[in-house]
């Protein structure tokens, strides 16, 4: 495939650039991350009279957020009928419920501040695999006409439907799902925000210490209320244990994107998700040149698989079939999964709320994070606090299921120690790519820029000490235990962890060599 393009189709549009935290400041709130989440509570916030400080450690409406595929839907990666199995049929009907209040609270956001998002309502559609085996489609159908009668039954309209647009399978259709331009959306949200006591501060990477007061550098920010919506919460006012077991509950995987264009009608238009396992996800939307795809899959966790390029090209290979023309962008993110399937949303230390686990919902999910933060702050009541908290008492049920979802990290721990470096010479770090390498017995995490500059890191992630491991297709390192990411010189762009790659000094003699040209690349 050569040297992959990576960047999301929603990169061409710029969020405006906000300074960093440069003094102390006193507000009612401080907010820490600034993607969907952390943008819609700041604005709920305020809207409630509430001061708030808005911190982001990198820039506006990146990480994930702006590896989105922006499906709008209270469908969830758990079908309906596992959800009612697992928690009442009442819960399961709550559960979707507050999807459709958090694409309300969209719609009202985009209405109310006249966001030119390209906000539009669609349908959805739930289908069998278009590569689904000949032997199991009655099963599937059957399953399928059973969940859709359940949703039925449960208040929502649902149909089945014999065939499905576009992928032209059995399947059922969901009423009033949306699709938008996520950072067309938070272009308008966070204009909404700076002033009459709130503001936004990028490159404000928010510490705090054993008394729980929140610091940017040496700047302390005074507030009585936390919210952390940095998708992989960080630990902030918590205790490093409890923030360890939240940890145990979650599964971090990273999911492949592609998008092209689509000649068709408005026909086609909605949100597809077939029934594989892992999942396929198809969106059609509208653009100026007419209908495009963006479709996803592939998910492994977060590094566990030595192959990202292999995983960027069986998805083009189940795309291609689909679409007119070559793949515009290709890009991926990451989506937490929780040990019972619904998100972890809820105060989870004195005055500290998180909202995380949202999988495949992270859009509405992220929202719904935000309206309940509003309402624990404001202390107003939440049809949602129960079933989504972090103490829920459903959890007690399935004791197995934290030990399903991290199963592996023990072996993980064993492997790091025992495993061999990928090279024993800085020479074999090839331009633009990194590897694990023996350095006269200390093993470096090695990356050689485009110029041919080495860096050389420790290749233990400051989580909880596992080894991490070279992303070919993202230039990322990323770490197979937690999922916790770092960049190609080692800062942190998603946690848990919450700080970089140790740089490691390399004797002159030992780092002499150059990376050798891309034309004798053997690879």
């Amino acid at each position: 495939m050569g040297d992959l393009n990576i960047k999301p189709v929603w990169d061409g549009v710029l969020l405006p650039a906000f300074p960093a935290l440069d003094s102390d400041v006193s507000v009612d709130v401080v907010v820490i991350g600034a993607g969907i989440t952390g943008l819609t509570a700041a604005y709920l916030l305020k809207q409630s009279g509430c001061r708030v400080a808005l911190l982001e450690r990198h820039k506006v409406g990146g990480t994930d957020t702006g590896c989105t595929s922006a499906h709008l839907t209270v469908v969830l990666d758990e079908d309906l009928s596992s959800l009612s199995s697992s928690f009442g049929q009442d819960h399961a009907r709550a559960a979707w419920d507050a999807g459709f209040a958090a694409i309300h609270q969209i719609d009202t956001n985009v209405t109310g501040l006249g966001i030119d998002c390209e906000f539009d309502w669609v349908p959805g559609f739930r289908h069998i695999p278009a590569d689904c085996d000949e032997s199991t489609i009655e099963d599937e159908c059957r399953a399928l006409d059973d969940e859709a009668g359940l949703a039925r039954e449960l208040g929502f309209d649902v149909t089945s439907v014999p065939r499905t647009p576009l992928i032209d399978r059995p399947g059922w259709r969901i009423e009033n799902q949306a699709v938008f331009h996520p950072r067309k959306y938070l272009r308008g949200l966070v204009t909404a925000i700076p002033g009459g006591g709130s503001l936004v501060c990028e490159d404000s990477e928010a510490t705090f210490d054993d008394e729980g007061t929140c610091f940017v550098g040496p700047h302390q920010v005074r507030a009585p209320w936390v919210v952390i919506a940095t998708h992989n919460p960080r630990i902030g006012r918590s205790k490093t244990v409890s923030a360890a077991l939240l940890q145990t509950r979650l599964g971090l995987f990273t999911s492949y994107v592609a998008s092209a264009s689509l000649k068709g009608d408005d026909g086609l238009l909605g949100c597809y998700w077939d029934t594989s396992s892992p999942y396929r996800y198809v969106r059609v939307d509208r653009t100026g040149q007419g209908l495009r795809v963006i479709a996803g899959g592939e998910d492994h966790k977060t590094g566990q698989t030595d192959d990202t390029r292999g995983s960027y090209a069986a998805l083009e290979r189940w795309v291609t079939p689909l679409v007119d023309g070559s793949i515009c962008n290709r890009w991926s993110g990451q989506v937490i999964e929780t040990n019972d399937k619904l998100p972890i949303i809820g105060e989870v230390a004195g005055k500290q709320f998180i909202g995380t686990g949202f999988a495949g919902n992270g859009m509405t999910f992220g929202t719904l994070t935000a309206m309940m933060a509003r309402d624990a702050i404001t202390g107003a009541r939440n049809p949602w606090s129960e079933l989504f908290g972090p103490d829920r008492l459903a959890l007690a049920h399935k004791p197995w299921d934290y030990l399903r979802q991290n199963a592996d990290y023990p072996y993980y721990l064993v492997r790091d120690r025992f495993a061999g470096a990928d090279s024993r010479t800085l020479r074999s770090v090839y331009r633009g790519s990194g590897r694990i390498v023996d350095v006269n017995g200390q093993l470096v995490a090695a990356f050689r820029d485009t110029e041919g500059t080495i860096t050389t890191l420790s290749p233990t992630c400051t989580h909880m000490g596992c080894r991490v491991g070279w992303n070919a297709a993202e230039k990322t390192w990323d770490c197979p235990c937690h999922g916790s990411r770092f960049t190609s010189t080692g800062e942190v762009l998603a946690g848990p962890a919450e700080r970089p790659l140790e740089r490691v000094d390399i004797e002159p003699a030992d780092a002499r060599g150059r990376a050798a040209p891309a034309s004798s690349r053997a690879r």
